[in-house]
């Protein structure tokens, strides 16, 4: 880990693009401003966590669906020749 010493308004530059200035320093914390192209998604890490979170729910849950959907074509399509038959026989 790479370790600063930054006061009020002084900035760090990670890469071409994103700098990170120290706003304002208080007895609760340290506030910090990002300035990032719109390309580069920034979060609180809290936040990061959450939304990987759900990612990872999303992805696991991605091949049950298409399990699923599967069923349900295959139901659909046994119901359409059911009904195909049913009218040839009238």
């Amino acid at each position: 880990m790479l370790v600063f010493t930054r006061r009020r308004n002084e900035t760090i530059m990670i890469g071409d693009g994103i700098e990170v200035r120290v706003l304002r320093i208080g007895r609760e914390g340290v506030r910090l401003g990002v300035t990032a192209p719109p390309s580069v998604p920034v979060h609180r890490r809290e936040i990061y966590d959450l939304i990987r979170e759900e990612n990872r729910r999303a992805a696991d849950a991605a091949p049950a669906m298409a399990r699923l959907k599967g069923r349900m074509q295959v139901s659909a399509g046994a119901e359409a020749e059911a009904s195909a038959g049913g009218s040839h026989a009238s």
